[in-house]
């Protein structure tokens, strides 16, 4: 039993495989466009993606610290100046910080908080000696903040008792590796033993050699600070809005509060010329491809001029040839879509693997973005029927002579 099309789907049919050539010169140019528009779309917002985690990945987006003292102003004997003398600056806890980390936590854009306790000293073996910076945190906290695992080079972020993590050029200048003992000692003369848990390499040679970790009960031990922490450590969803937020808790707690934004300035207004190129460059590129796929349809559509005479002569009505043509826009955005989101995956996936980072990671990840996709997606759609709807609308509602004649 034969199954009858119907008028719309059949025409639509005939007509694409009458002109075999140009369906598939169509479709490759709708293809290329929509691949272009993913791919370029994907690779820009993943290197800057890329660009951000190197620089920010290491470090908090904000950092709450307590209240630096104020100086001293004194007169000096037969002297009418008064001199402004700085306070020696201690180690300072942030007071009821406890209670700081559950306000942080509740914050808008907040994901993560953790507690520090940071404070100088000395890494020291055998007869080496390293200036360190002493750094105890929750290992699960911390890990929130800064991805550790991903620097590790060897061992384990494992802080416990009293384990320590070092960097690699530390490592490196005291001829350690895991499982080595290291002494560490603080400026007023307090020490005590570690066993080497782990060796990372952040990125960063200054931190490699000064960065040590240790839980924060063996921080607040021997930086002499019982219960106290120095500063809470944030991080939060959207990056550009920790200024904001940075602003907010300030004003709610009376803390100091600086974000990435205020310490990494250079950083952000590289990244916001960075973000207005890059829309520009989408932008631009959208409209090309658009521009490009639209021509294309329309003078396909143009060239049946004497076809849809010829329809319309044997009765078919301006809305059935309409549909006809409707049909055929949409045939070639969708399946020029599948074909092209299949292309641009191809490409970032080969880009994916001939591009490297320093470290030997991947520059980008190969990933296709859903949303990227479903935009690029929709546009070709939409841009296909709106080239066939509009001259084929216009030719179909022409004397059918006149049409026929052209």
């Amino acid at each position: 039993m034969s199954v009858r099309l119907p008028f719309a789907w059949m025409v639509c049919l005939r007509y694409l495989r009458e002109g075999r050539m140009q369906t598939v010169l169509i479709l490759a140019g709708v293809t290329g466009g929509v691949a272009v528009i993913i791919f370029l779309t994907t690779l820009i917002s993943q290197l800057q993606a890329s660009i951000i985690d190197r620089t920010l990945g290491s470090q908090a987006h904000i950092v709450v610290r307590a209240p630096q003292a104020a100086n001293r102003t004194t007169l000096p004997p037969d002297s009418t100046a008064a001199v402004v003398q700085p306070r020696a600056q201690r180690l300072r806890s942030i007071d009821q910080w406890a209670t700081v980390v559950r306000l942080a936590e509740q914050t808008r854009g907040v994901v993560a908080v953790s507690p520090m306790l940071s404070g100088s000293g000395f890494a020291v073996r055998a007869d080496a000696s390293q200036s360190i910076a002493l750094m105890g945190v929750d290992a699960q906290a911390f890990q929130r903040i800064v991805r550790m695992p991903k620097y590790l080079q060897s061992g384990t972020f494992d802080v416990a008792g009293t384990n320590a993590v070092i960097g690699s050029e530390l490592a490196k200048d005291l001829g350690i590796v895991v499982g080595d003992k290291l002494r560490l000692v603080t400026l007023d003369g307090r020490n005590d033993l570690f066993n080497v848990a782990g060796i990372f390499d952040i990125g960063n040679r200054d931190l490699n050699r000064r960065w040590v970790f240790t839980s924060i009960k063996v921080a607040q031990s021997l930086l002499d600070l019982p219960g106290g922490i120095t500063q809470l450590d944030l991080r939060v969803e959207d990056i550009f809005e920790a200024d904001t937020t940075a602003r907010q808790l300030q004003a709610q707690t009376g803390l100091t509060v600086d974000s990435w934004m205020q310490t990494n300035a250079q950083l952000l207004s590289a990244l916001s010329s960075q973000s207005m190129s890059n829309n520009l460059i989408r932008f631009f590129v959208t409209v090309i491809v658009a521009v490009g796929i639209a021509s294309v349809l329309v003078v396909s559509v143009v060239q049946k001029q004497k076809e849809i005479g010829i329809l319309r002569a044997m009765g078919a009505s301006p809305r059935r040839i309409l549909s006809v043509f409707l049909l055929q826009g949409g045939f070639y955005g969708l399946v020029g879509s599948a074909l092209g989101s299949a292309l641009a995956f191809g490409l970032l996936s080969f880009f994916a693997k001939i591009t490297r980072n320093a470290d030997g990671t991947s520059l980008v990840s190969g990933e296709l973005e859903l949303s990227v996709v479903v935009s690029a997606c929709m546009l070709a759609l939409v841009v296909g029927l709106l080239a066939a709807a509009l001259p084929a609308r216009r030719a179909a509602q022409l004397d059918p002579v006149q049409a026929i004649r052209v």
